[in-house]
């Protein structure tokens, strides 16, 4: 059993050879915590993907699938094929359960049901009716299966999916380390102005971060798991700063430069779910004006189970131009980003965009990426200081933009 786990892909990327024995260790528990439901949603801001890659009818994409919003949300763009590939079984089985209700449930309103309430017992009826009868036996079996504690997963949708999940439930612990202090973080909602927005953050949100307990809790880096962020990672977002200061500094950003009727990230960070008015903002693929062109685009996407270099080594020569690759690359040795771009590079046509995120705010690329591979790219440093400043959610230092040259 043992060498199965070391043997996992998931394991295979983030265990770091070489480190101490400690470092090695928390790898391992940060791969066990990931082999489970990560993200019910993605945490990169898809309409700034968009106007960033500046995706065309004929682009062919491919995508690090995560909780797939986004993979759906860039159907709105039009492009001719987008392939979603991901470590975790449970992301794929997401994927394929998001495509699936696109597809077929029979309306708007019982896709929005589903996916933007997600806490209706007529969900469950929703999938084994119309859904189920058209998923492949791997997906079925999922979501038909049962959690650690013994809940099945699917029942997810009938009591708010967006609290499940290992950010889920670390929004979770956050709600009730602010309770113990007395402070209610979906107060945030009902401002009416960015200024309210500033007020109440500085005077309800900000101070927890001089708690002791709160500094020291956040210093260790399996406090962070939830966020997605693996112990390689987190040194880089500390920088020289104690990371309750980071945090501050994320979380007054998402709290505070964007009107909170707008970005629906604040929803999910301050309320655990997204808004309930039709008011309320929700990621493209989930709006109605949307809802045609994505369940019409829905059979555009190819989900895989793979490795993403990996999968770029099986195809042909310039078959691909727009590539998101998440912040996958902070997880990464040299040897793993050099074999990344090689392939990138090989399978990239004239023209190609690459788009990714960090941890710490400039490009991790220089001085790690063979100069002759680099060479090749030209790094957009405008549009990059742009897409980071209007990613609404907020927890990435850079936003990082390559075009082939």
């Amino acid at each position: 059993m043992l060498e199965r786990a070391r043997s996992h892909p998931i394991t295979r990327s983030v265990v770091r050879r070489g480190a101490s024995a400690t470092n090695r260790l928390l790898d391992h528990a940060f791969a066990l915590a990931f082999r489970g439901l990560v993200y019910a949603q993605i945490w990169e801001d898809p309409d700034v993907d968009m106007e960033a890659l500046q995706i065309k009818p004929d682009s062919r994409m491919i995508a690090i699938a995560s909780g797939g919003c986004n993979v759906l949300s860039y159907l709105t763009a039009n492009p001719e094929a987008i392939t979603a590939v991901d470590l975790n079984t449970a992301h794929i089985a997401l994927n394929k359960l998001k495509i699936g209700s696109a597809r077929y449930l029979p309306d708007y309103a019982h896709f929005r049901r589903f996916f933007a309430e997600a806490d209706s017992a007529v969900n469950i009826a929703a999938y084994k009716t119309h859904i189920a009868p058209q998923m492949d036996e791997t997906t079925r079996r999922y979501w038909e299966g049962r959690d650690l504690i013994g809940r099945q997963r699917i029942a997810g949708f009938s009591s708010n999916f967006y609290k499940r999940g290992l950010l889920g439930n670390f929004i979770g612990v956050a709600h009730l380390l602010a309770r113990l202090y007395r402070i209610d973080l979906s107060t945030i909602l009902d401002a009416r102005t960015v200024e309210e927005q500033r007020e109440v953050f500085e005077r309800e949100m900000s101070p927890v971060f001089d708690k002791r307990f709160v500094r020291w809790l956040t210093d260790q880096p399996a406090s962070l798991f939830g966020l997605g962020i693996p112990p390689a990672q987190f040194d880089a977002l500390a920088g020289d700063e104690p990371m309750a200061e980071v945090l501050r500094r994320r979380l007054a950003k998402l709290a505070c430069d964007f009107p909170v009727g707008d970005n629906y990230f604040a929803w999910q960070a301050f309320s655990r779910g997204y808004g309930r008015g039709n008011e309320c903002p929700l990621p493209p693929y989930l709006q109605e004006a949307n809802w045609e062109v994505v369940r019409e685009r829905a059979n555009r996407i190819d989900v895989r189970h793979a490795n993403l270099t990996e999968h770029l080594s099986s195809l042909a020569d310039a078959s691909l131009d727009r590539y998101v690759l998440l912040d996958a690359q902070d997880w990464m040795t040299d040897v793993q980003l050099n074999d990344l771009w090689r392939e990138i590079t090989r399978t990239a046509r004239p023209g190609s965009r690459v788009l990714f995120r960090t941890a710490a705010e400039p490009s991790l690329l220089p001085g790690r990426v063979n100069d002759e591979i680099l060479a090749r790219w030209r790094y957009d440093e405008a549009v990059s200081a742009e897409s980071t400043a209007q990613d609404r959610s907020s927890i990435y230092g850079g936003v990082h933009l390559y075009e082939l040259v």
